[in-house]
């Protein structure tokens, strides 16, 4: 079983207060008090995850909407993994986590793209990531590479 991370309700709370903004600076939404809930348990017994499987329903539903607004894959379409790398130099995956993307929960995915960023190593997360997306938009692709990789026809995962 996965934990969502604090840092990953807030990140979704935050999302929330800008899509559904407070009409009196006051109350707030429906999303950001199911998710507020389940932040201020965490914060008040300092656990930095809460379980994926028992989140409140309403506040796993407003978790979920927000995770779908952010980029499923880290691939950057350029993985080392297939010429036997260990870890992926593009997106710093392991072969394991390349291999079985589709399958993780949110919540694995979300553990997977927090290590991969806390460690900052990945080519996606270098300069290299940056000409990638300039070249992208100079070509007229999606910004995102992992789109772009698509519409190229890569089929990366």
């Amino acid at each position: 079983m996965a934990g969502i991370h604090i840092t990953d309700i807030e990140a979704a709370i935050n999302w929330w207060r800008e899509r559904e903004p407070s009409p009196d600076g006051i109350t707030a939404c429906a999303p950001v008090r199911a998710l507020a809930e389940v932040y201020a348990l965490m914060v008040y017994y300092r656990e930095q995850e809460c379980d994926e499987d028992t989140m409140p329903r309403k506040a796993k539903e407003a978790w979920l909407e927000w995770y779908r607004s952010t980029p499923d894959t880290p691939c950057i379409a350029i993985c080392s993994t297939s010429q036997g790398d260990e870890i992926c130099k593009g997106c710093g995956r392991s072969f394991d986590e390349v291999q079985f993307w589709p399958e993780m929960t949110p919540a694995e995915k979300r553990a997977v793209w927090r290590r991969i960023t806390m460690q900052g190593t990945a080519w996606r997360f270098n300069r290299y990531a940056e000409r990638a997306r300039e070249a992208a938009n100079d070509h007229g692709l999606p910004a995102d590479s992992t789109e772009a990789a698509r519409a190229q026809g890569s089929g990366a995962a």
